[in-house]
């Protein structure tokens, strides 16, 4: 197709519109929502019969919400990987001097604590010698 100043121009601007990945992503957001669409109607007439419960009814309420839930994580995550993209660009004119990440001693990493000067309970003593014993039954046995 031509474009008006003469030179050949593709019918989609954007390379790669039109993907098999994003084909079968948007076939099966459809198929997601056509089928939950259906489950919602098969729960209305659930509802509608005289067996019909209010459960029923929630139902009906929650399926297109589920149908729905696939193309609301494609355009999360799209939109999220735009945002990263546009961060890495304007990361990119910052001074390469400066560390990205922080150096390893501002990273705090959790260290159970001990502690060494609590007695330790008679009860608790006691408990753990049980599940020691039975430990050794149940390897023996």
């Amino acid at each position: 197709m031509l474009d008006h100043t003469g030179a050949g121009a593709s019918v989609f601007p954007v390379r790669g519109l039109l993907t098999p990945k994003r084909l079968a992503v948007f076939l099966a957001c459809v198929v997601s929502l056509v089928g939950c669409c259906a489950l919602a109607w098969w729960q209305w007439e659930r509802f509608s019969s005289a067996s019909g419960s209010f459960q029923n009814l929630g139902y009906v309420l929650q399926w297109p919400l589920f149908g729905l839930f696939p193309a609301f994580m494609v355009w999360r995550l799209r939109r999220l990987n735009a945002q990263h993209a546009a961060e890495l660009a304007e990361g990119a004119g910052t001074d390469p001097a400066e560390p990205a990440d922080p150096p390893a001693e501002a990273r705090q990493r959790y260290v159970p604590v001990a502690h060494e000067d609590e007695d330790p309970d008679d009860e608790h003593a006691a408990y753990n010698r049980y599940l020691a014993e039975l430990n050794a039954r149940d390897r023996a046995g």
